[in-house]
């Protein structure tokens, strides 16, 4: 099955409030509606023909020093992981750095679990971009909800307001 891209501008109705706040903000936003039971990268990937080198995954990260604990965004291709306990954790200035649980990264960010993305995150949160994300012409990421999927410019990710270019991996 192909997907059938439209200005995400012309489709709020398939992001989460905070994405569509946003939408508007990144140039050339496109968005599809897909099967939410696929919105987990392996199985959209394989259903809707898209190579796991042109989608990203953006992973909620939360940072603890001192009893603080900071929250932040990290963009990786699939085909990719980011190592929170070595490069994020050293970037964040945290003591130990680990994924957000589940509950947490829902009820912080006002998105579904699998939709998770970038835009329309809080203000004060880093987005930690990696090097082959923002050097990617166009990815596919989550829209906020399960059931559709962003495709921006790696470019127009390392824009968003917050956002730091670097290599994620370890």
């Amino acid at each position: 099955m192909s997907l059938h891209w439209v200005p995400a501008t012309e489709r709020i109705d398939l992001l989460a409030d905070a994405v569509a706040r946003a939408v508007p903000h990144v140039e050339d936003a496109e968005v599809a509606e897909i099967d939410p039971d696929l919105a987990d990268t392996a199985a959209f990937c394989e259903r809707y023909a898209v190579r796991l080198d042109e989608s990203a995954n953006c992973v909620v990260v939360a940072a603890r020093r001192g009893g603080e604990i900071r929250h932040a965004a990290c963009m990786v291709l699939a085909t990719m992981r980011a190592d929170v306990n070595g490069v994020v954790r050293r970037h964040l200035d945290a003591r130990k750095a680990s994924f957000a649980p589940m509950a947490d990264a829902v009820e912080l960010t006002g998105m579904e679990y699998g939709g998770i993305t970038p835009l329309g995150l809080p203000d004060d949160w880093p987005i930690l971009v990696d090097t082959h994300v923002a050097e990617h012409p166009r990815v596919v990421i989550g829209s906020g909800v399960r059931r559709s999927k962003l495709a921006v410019s790696g470019a127009g990710l390392a824009g968003l307001k917050g956002a730091e270019v670097l290599s994620l991996a370890g």
